[in-house]
């Protein structure tokens, strides 16, 4: 192992109990926190859809069909990142190494376009939240938007996903929302209403953290 892993692997084992504990439904992160790491312990309830849905941003691109106000699911978190928005959109477009950072993420495999990285009309396949899926690249604004479709492969979207990032001097804010329709959206909501929030809060942090490690 080289020095640079091992100090690599230092740093991000104290994120695991963050993560499953976020993802079971113990206390988590706030979203627009700032400072992640296992010394911060915010007990702030997981907001509800409803709370999510008083929280979403009037910027984001919807295509037809995914309006939060009419979803079985909905989901908005944001962060601020201390670089530039031009670094997290490198991590964000680079998606076959999510699952080294992301432990939401699994399998992620591009299959269109002959390119390791995201692009307009890019779509790949991966397991998020236990749901093997398809995905397609819909709106793609360098380094600023990007959303995709989510489905099972061979039928109708069901999923949509979105990343809207703003230059706010040298940080980047960062706005992930999701709309879900259908029945695993309904699922999810009877289920545990929180989980995709938990989730994404949890790509966030990391995302926040890998963008920042120099």
């Amino acid at each position: 192992m080289t020095s640079q892993n091992a100090h690599f692997l230092r740093r991000v084992l104290p994120y695991a109990a963050i993560v499953g504990s976020m993802l079971i439904g113990t206390p988590a992160w706030s979203q627009g926190n700032n400072q992640p790491g296992p010394s911060r312990t915010d007990t702030i309830n997981v907001p509800t859809m409803k709370d999510d849905l008083a929280h979403r941003s009037p910027d984001i691109h919807w295509p037809e069909g995914f309006d939060p106000m009419t979803a079985d699911l909905f989901a908005h978190n944001e962060i601020d990142v201390d670089v530039s928005c031009q670094r997290v959109w490198d991590r964000i477009i680079d998606a076959e190494q999510w699952p080294k950072w992301y432990p939401n993420s699994e399998n992620v495999r591009i299959v269109s376009n002959g390119d390791a990285r995201l692009q307009a009309d890019t779509v790949f396949r991966w397991t998020t939240f236990g749901l093997p899926l398809e995905s397609r690249v819909h709106e793609f604004v360098t380094g600023s938007r990007i959303g995709w479709y989510g489905y099972a492969p061979g039928t109708a979207p069901t999923f949509y996903h979105t990343w809207y990032l703003v230059p706010e001097g040298n940080t980047c804010h960062v706005v992930m929302e999701e709309v879900g329709k259908g029945h695993d959206a309904a699922h999810f909501r009877e289920t545990d209403e929180g989980l995709m929030h938990r989730g994404h809060n949890v790509w966030l942090v990391t995302l926040k953290w890998m963008s920042e490690t120099k």
